[in-house]
Formats: structure tokens, sequence, C-alpha cells
């Protein structure tokens, strides 16, 4: 999910809401929902958000719930849902299905022992996105007026290309990769309870004397989510290396290291495949809180008392501040 060593590196300040109170922020479809998908199932009953027919949408629960912090903290969320998975990705993907199968056993464990504690914590490591959980996200996103980008490939790059062409103020996402890929200020904690995180892309380069090539170069020797880092190196070390070999190639050269597709990867992260959005302006933002309340509570089966107060929220924010989808 991203290359946690670059936190270590990076600028990051805590901010309230009310700093960036009305900015336009470009949020990770999937990372979002995998932080509200693990949450919910680990926290909730299974037959709260589990349909007659078996069908499993935590998703509906905790987006709704999500989305009333955002509209009541007057932000306006565009959500990048990811296009196509890279081939580079294809051993973290791996690394994920291996984990979730062992999270699988270890839950049927639990289960069988009568741990429900253990069995829900294993559980919430289960998830993955299903086509339902995609689909049915969408759909409750365009019930409450939320925009939906569908990105040509890493949703994370699309964020970050929105926020540096100025189509939006944020990127929104619990990753760090937005800093590789180039976003200027990225919002973290957007899913959490307490005040949410300031990543800034140009004070980053500035504390370490690194330009964002310089910068990527030092994620692909610690390693990225397409690439294995190096044994051994880790991120100040990696700033170190590169400010004293100029740049990835040097190192790779001095330290006799070989990276596969070191290449393909720092291409990947300073020319991304994302797509210029032109963005619908000056709308207010009108969630039909009714329609929702139908999708989610009707069609779907969740039942009333898990997500009335969350839209109550939604109506109540966006009727009394007049949400300008542009402030």
């Amino acid at each position: 999910m991203g290359n946690a060593d670059l936190r270590d590196l990076a600028a990051i300040e805590s901010i309230s809401f009310a700093d960036f109170r009305g900015s336009v922020v470009a949020i990770d479809a999937h990372n979002w929902l995998y932080r509200y998908l693990t949450t919910t199932v680990r926290w909730t009953r299974d037959d709260v958000y589990t349909t007659a027919t078996g069908e499993e949408v935590p998703n509906l629960v905790g987006t709704v719930g999500g989305l009333a912090k955002l509209f009541e903290n007057d932000l306006v969320p565009v959500f990048v849902f990811d296009g196509g998975v890279t081939e580079l990705k294809a051993a973290e993907v791996e690394r994920r299905r291996e984990q979730r199968e062992e999270a699988e056993r270890k839950e049927a464990e639990a289960r069988e022992a009568g741990d429900a504690i253990e069995a829900a914590r294993m559980a919430s490591r289960t998830q993955r996105l299903t086509a339902t959980i995609l689909e049915t996200t969408r759909e409750l996103l365009a019930l409450l007026d939320v925009p939906v980008v569908e990105a040509p490939a890493e949703g994370e790059a699309q964020a970050a290309h929105m926020a540096r062409s100025g189509s939006v103020e944020y990127a929104g996402s619990e990753d760090y990769d937005t800093l590789l890929f180039g976003a200027p200020l990225t919002l973290r904690g957007l899913t959490s309870s307490g005040d949410p995180e300031r990543m800034d892309l140009e004070a980053t380069l500035a504390t370490h004397d690194l330009t964002w090539e310089d910068l990527v170069d030092v994620g692909i020797l610690c390693g990225t989510d397409f690439n294995e880092g190096v044994a051994g190196i880790g991120p100040k070390t990696a700033v170190k290396l590169v400010h004293e070999h100029d740049d990835l190639w040097g190192v790779l050269e001095a330290e006799d290291i070989y990276v596969e597709n070191a290449d393909l990867v720092r291409e990947l992260f300073l020319n991304p495949d994302v797509a210029d959005v032109d963005l619908d302006t000056g709308a207010d933002v009108e969630p039909d809180v009714d329609a929702a309340r139908e999708y989610v509570t009707g069609e779907w089966e969740i039942p009333d008392g898990e997500v009335e107060r969350a839209l109550e929220r939604i109506a109540e924010s966006t009727s009394q501040t007049g949400l300008d989808r542009w402030t």
C-alpha cells in the first residue's frame, strides 16, 4: 500500500479540518475503501452488511459515514478509481493475495476456537474490492452527488496528477507514494477519528536538498509497490547515496546494486499513465439523501440504524453551508 519508509523523510504536519475548508480533494478511492472495509468488518457484526443472498457490502456503511465527515467539514471529494493494474505491480498483488489467504486460515481457526475477537480481527484482513463493492460505491457516490474519475491506470497517480495540474487542491490517500507521483499536497487521515495530516512535497524536497527525480530514486532504493527495495538501504541511507552519486544510475553502478525494472519503475512515477480531467464547475453539491437511504437500506438491506445518523449529517451539512463544489 505504498512506501511507508517515506514517512521518515516526508514533511508532514498535523492540521485541523478548518485549515482546508472548502478545498477539493482527489481521493484515491481504492485506498479509501480498503480502510473502511477493514474497520467496518472488524467492528461491525457481519449480518449488518450481508444481504439475504449472502452479498457483503461493508463499503456502504463505511462510505456513508466517511462522506458525512467530509461534508460536515465543507470538503468537496472527487473519488478516483483505479483503471488497469500495471504488470510491475504483479508481485505486490500476489503478496496481498497470500496475506489474505493466511488471514482466512487464522480466521477459521479463531472461529473454531470460539475466539470472536480474533476472528473479527482476521476477517478485517481478508477484505478485497469485489466487483459488487466497487459498483455499489460508484452508485452511492452518484446519488450523493460526489464526482467520480476513472483513472487510466493507478488511481493514486491520477489523484496526484489532478493536484499537480491544479484541478484540485489536494490528493487524498493514506499511502506515501503520492509524493513519488508528484502530488504537491496530500491529505492523510481523512478516514481516522483524529486530526488529518498534510504532506508537502516541496517542503520534503527542500528539507533533504532533493529534486522530485531524486526522491523517486530514493523511493526505488527503499522499495515501492512496483519493486523490491535494496536490502540494508533505508530512507536516510538512500538520500545519502543519491547525494553522493547524483542519481539512481550512479548509485547502482557505484554500489554494484541491481534493481529489477528500475528504469520502468522510475518512468512510471515520473510519467505515469494519467488523464487531464475537465471537472464540472460552479454547481452546488446536491446529494439526494432520500435516494441514498433507499439504495443502502432498501436495495442493499443495511439496517437503518447503521447509516441514518450519517445520512442526516450529510443532509444537514449541505443544506446549512450551501456547499459549493468549487468554492
